[in-house]
């Protein structure tokens, strides 16, 4: 290691990431009266969470309850129990619904977050028993980021493409509203624009927003709430190692502007350092074929599984290793990471197809389901599925976004960068001329769109059902009839767009118990050792139930681990 060793920091628990789990369980901790040290590797904090849509999964909330919702312990035991896949023990899917419910009441009652439920955003998996349409997904409020003064400059800004017009914040709630372009949606937006443009003493200081959305609006109330506890957060530090004593966790070491330091943990040590999606030599090793870094939508150079490989050589055990949290995205040229494609799939007008000019799978599933699917069509097709195409047509671009691409009432094509020509969208005249610019079979995606524009017209999908279930339909345009997820593919000029194998962290990691202790390969805990989030074995094991079923889980188990490290003794 380079640099000195510098004499040891002491604390009572060491969070080792700085995403949205491993805030919550400094936050909890610093509650329970622990004296907690938050490391990170980079120079920005927020991780993966400050990029997502902030979004939490949380069954029997209380904000669903208070509006008159219906849900029960026992339906969302029965959706999880069949929704993970058989994979995951009966023990730690109880505490997690044991103790979401207090996780989000506790952070709503003792610190800066503020969530709101999304009512109408539906569980993934509506076909399974104890699904609900609505009401387990909770979305953050708007946070105000002026309030972190010194603090702003190092929070990790999620994409331009989750603000509208590039710079003005929205809840997903919000951002649902228009993309469905439900009734008022237009003056919803003038409503939000006109907010931003009369904000004038903010807008002297940035071209963005005062105000966080997403994860980055959950990232910047829970680093708050830190400051308002004076809890360290160190940036720039790399974890390289455990340090243990007598089979005890009892600190890391790790290095941090050059220098090697020891930090001891009296308490214990808490992983929350994201997944492995950014190790090649990792991927390489464990997921599906063909597999690049480059094509995941996770900050570069962070999520190198670090944590995991630290486990394994302190003796855990580990599980779901080749399994990822999928989404297809489209790469951006000069952008850092690729987009994930995740609402603009349902829209009506668009569909996907593999290289033989044929779709695969139902365009409005769930991500995870989609990039399953072009893994398993590759097999079949002979790679003709990784990359896919998403085909649209003239009235698609005029009146929906694209990844990158806004719809063109809004940009037209005379306004995108023309660098993008040819390496974001191509363009051409027939669909014939489309086929042969990107590869795909001219045949094959003729006939596809004859059969797609049928469908159309009687709105049934009779080859993949889309627009057949409420979670379909949640993106779909709610003005298109009979299906708000079909339309025609009819008027030139035509476009395509590459979506390639992508995701959003690996969800395979450190075997954990129910009170996010990780276990040897003998099922006892590794004492003063903890994991949650994208480090630790998915508690969704091989599913992704409903939106937000990522940060749920590292929140609640991080309140999890807080509150057992403040009970042992």
């Amino acid at each position: 290691m380079a640099g000195n060793v510098q004499g040891d920091n002491q604390f009572d628990v060491i969070v080792v990431g700085s995403g949205a789990g491993a805030l919550t369980s400094a936050v909890v901790a610093a509650d329970n009266g622990l004296a907690v040290l938050v490391v990170e590797k980079s120079d920005k904090y927020g991780g993966t969470s400050s990029i997502s849509g902030g979004g939490i999964w949380i069954p029997n909330n209380h904000h669903f309850a208070a509006k008159g919702g219906k849900d029960s312990y026992e339906k969302a035991l029965q959706y999880l129990k069949a929704a993970t896949g058989g994979v995951v023990p009966e023990t730690r899917l109880r505490a997690y619904l044991d103790n979401a419910p207090k996780m989000i009441r506790h952070l709503e009652a003792k610190s800066r977050v503020r969530y709101a439920v999304a009512e109408k955003y539906p569980d993934y998996y509506q076909h399974l028993p104890g699904s609900l349409q609505g009401g387990r997904t909770l979305d953050p409020e708007l946070f105000d980021t002026s309030v972190l003064a010194e603090e702003l400059p190092n929070l990790r800004q999620g994409a331009p493409s989750n603000l509208l017009m590039g710079r003005i914040a929205w809840t997903a709630r919000q951002a649902h509203k228009a993309m469905a372009r439900e009734f008022g949606w237009r003056f919803m937006v003038l409503g939000l624009m006109l907010r931003f443009k009369l904000d004038l003493a903010w807008r002297r200081k940035s071209k963005f927003d005062r105000r966080a959305a997403l994860g980055t609006a959950l990232i910047a109330s829970l680093r708050r709430s830190l400051q308002d506890r004076e809890v360290p957060l160190w940036l720039k530090t790399d974890f390289r190692e455990l340090m243990t004593e007598g089979g005890q966790v009892c600190g890391v070491r790790v290095v941090r502007e050059g220098h090697e330091m020891q930090i001891r943990a009296r308490r214990g040590v808490i992983f929350a350092s994201g997944g492995f999606e950014q190790n090649q030599a990792l991927r390489d090793r464990y997921l599906p074929k063909p597999t690049t870094a480059g094509w995941s939508a996770t900050p570069p150079g962070n999520n190198t599984g670090a944590a995991l490989e630290a486990g394994i050589a302190a003796g855990a055990a580990t599980a779901l290793l080749d399994k990822v949290w999928w989404a297809p995205t489209i790469r951006v040229p000069k952008e850092e990471k690729p987009r994930g494609v995740f609402a603009e799939r349902a829209f009506p007008g668009a569909i996907v197809v593999n290289g033989q000019g044929r779709r695969f799978v139902n365009e409005a599933a769930p991500y995870l389901e989609f990039v399953d699917a072009m893994y398993q069509d590759q097999q079949k097709s002979g790679d003709k599925s990784i990359p896919a195409w998403a085909i649209f047509d003239a009235n698609f671009r005029f009146n929906y976004a694209m990844g990158p691409l806004m719809p063109s009432q809004i940009m037209p094509d005379s306004r995108l960068r023309k660098e993008w020509l040819g390496t974001v969208y191509w363009k051409g005249e027939t669909l014939a001329d489309l086929a042969r610019q990107i590869g795909v079979d001219i045949g094959g995606l003729e006939a596809t769109v004859r059969k797609v524009n049928e469908y159309a017209k009687t709105g049934v999908d009779v080859e993949f059902g889309r627009g057949g279930n409420a979670f379909d339909r949640y993106y779909g345009d709610s003005n298109v009839k009979p299906n708000p997820c079909l339309a025609p593919v009819a008027k030139g000029p035509f476009y395509a767009m590459r979506l390639d194998a992508g995701d959003i962290g690996t969800k395979g990691g450190l075997l954990t118990n129910e009170h996010a202790q990780v276990l040897r390969e003998d099922g006892s805990p590794i004492p003063g050792l903890y994991a949650i989030g994208n480090c630790s074995a998915a508690v969704m094991g091989t599913g992704y139930p409903g939106a937000g079923a990522t940060l749920g889980p590292a929140m609640t188990f991080g309140y999890v681990a807080a509150n057992h490290l403040a009970a042992a003794q």
